[in-house]
């Protein structure tokens, strides 16, 4: 502990020592995001079973979650752009301001706006990109509110700027919510302004949650609690949830791996592809729903999101679908697995056919200007997405007809199939 007192030193030598510091901590923080953008670029860490960087700072290196993201935006800026790494062990950009600039610098601007960004504080540096990428102005809005909301109760806002506040229930609301921890599949996302949700422990099996949400969400949300009035005749937030949360997981665990009370007979494998659902049942189960990925350490990888089923045995080499032949891995795993297999440039190629193929099937998908703009009408007559599509695509021989012919010929489609929800009105001509 003596060796942190420094009551003994003179102003002189304390001043110095502190700038001496300051020049080692930039460089050391420099040579750190160096050796974190060669991590992350080689993606070492999914040998020793992470499934991403930032999952391999805050679990194997011990960063915090905000110190990992901070780092790795400015790591991976700092690869695009060199410059930057010069920039901060000199301590003319600092890391807040490098995540900042990160989205917008690119080949042509990097440089001059860098450069410009030259010992600014981070408010000087959000005034510079307020001026060189302007955003819409925000909505004016007056309100009238306590400055917290009572214990047990979550405030919602709507698109309009209405504030109302929801009681969850007797929840000691905690004087400070700690940030959420943000793990991302990919840990590059870019702040934004929208408050996060977050989740903080309050005491042992005890949780305050703390969300916006959007009018449609606090118009579900008050429609169940009046459909549960019975059940739950105060309303509480966290028992709704619960029970809609126990209506939900049964179907998603359905669609993810075949879950089912009453399993039938196995049928007929209809592709090479084709994982049966008796088989993702079974090893859903042995695997405890996460991937199984090891490291040469013994390290198993805790990854319980963007699992798929993967095959031992490739496809591409005569694999067949079975329970001991499969496993549970996360996306990240079997991406990794199928490089080292197939090579890295193989796979690339692979991902990218599949992406234009999305892409045309997009394209072909797409509706001509002249017919899309016909759906908002139909939207607002109460027609599903799908009816309201099929209808305006009526219109596609019809280009330059007028909005109103447009519609009326829309309608048509329905007075055929004889679905119509309601009377087609009369044209005004107002906008959906």
């Amino acid at each position: 502990m003596k060796r942190y007192s420094l009551s003994h030193l003179s102003d002189q030598t304390l001043l110095h020592d502190l700038t001496t510091l300051l020049a080692h901590d930039r460089t050391t923080t420099t040579a750190l995001l160096a050796h974190l953008a060669e991590v992350d670029a080689r993606k070492l860490y999914l040998p020793a079973a992470y499934p991403s960087m930032f999952a391999y700072c805050v679990q194997e290196l011990r960063l915090s979650e905000d110190s990992t993201w901070k780092r790795i935006q400015a790591a991976r800026a700092a690869r695009r752009f060199p410059i930057i790494f010069e920039a901060l062990a000199e301590g003319r950009l600092h890391l807040s301001g490098v995540c900042l600039l990160a989205p917008h610098l690119t080949a042509g601007n990097a440089e001059e706006l860098l450069s410009t960004a030259t010992h600014r504080t981070k408010f000087e540096i959000e005034r510079l990109l307020a001026e060189r990428f302007p955003r819409p102005d925000v909505p004016s809005r007056m309100e009238a509110l306590s400055p917290q909301p009572a214990p047990g109760q979550v405030e919602t806002r709507t698109d309009s700027g209405m504030v109302s506040r929801v009681t969850s229930g007797p929840v000691e609301t905690p004087a400070e919510v700690a940030p959420a921890a943000v793990a991302p599949s990919v840990p590059g996302l870019m702040e934004t302004s929208v408050p996060r949700p977050k989740v903080a422990p309050l005491s042992p099996q005890r949780f305050a949650l703390q969300l916006t949400m959007s009018q449609q969400l606090h118009d579900k949300l008050r429609y169940a609690q009046e459909l549960l009035s019975h059940q739950v005749p105060a309303g509480e937030l966290a028992a709704v949830l619960e029970r809609a949360l126990d209506a939900l997981i049964p179907q998603l665990e359905k669609q993810k791996f075949a879950a089912t009370g009453c399993p039938r007979s196995g049928r007929p494998t209809t592709g090479v592809r084709h994982v049966p659902a008796e088989v993702k049942r079974a090893v859903w189960e042995r695997d405890g729903g996460r991937c199984t990925f090891v490291s040469e350490s013994g390290r198993r990888c805790p990854a319980r999101t963007h699992l798929e089923f993967d095959h031992m045995d490739e496809v591409a080499r005569g694999g067949r679908a079975s329970v001991g032949r499969i496993r549970l891995r996360c996306r990240a795993h079997n991406q990794y697995v199928a490089e080292r297999t197939f090579g890295a440039e193989f796979m690339r190629e692979k991902r990218e056919a599949a992406q234009r193929a999305a892409a045309a099937a997009r394209a072909r998908s797409a509706l001509p200007a002249h017919v899309e703009e016909v759906i908002p009408y139909l939207r607002q007559l109460g027609y599903r997405v799908d009816q309201a599509r099929s209808a305006a695509a009526r219109c596609e021989h019809l280009p330059g007809a007028p909005l109103e012919q447009r519609v009326r010929h829309a309608l048509t489609y329905f007075r055929l199939r004889t679905t119509a929800p309601v009377q087609a009105p009369a044209w005004t001509g107002n906008g959906p």
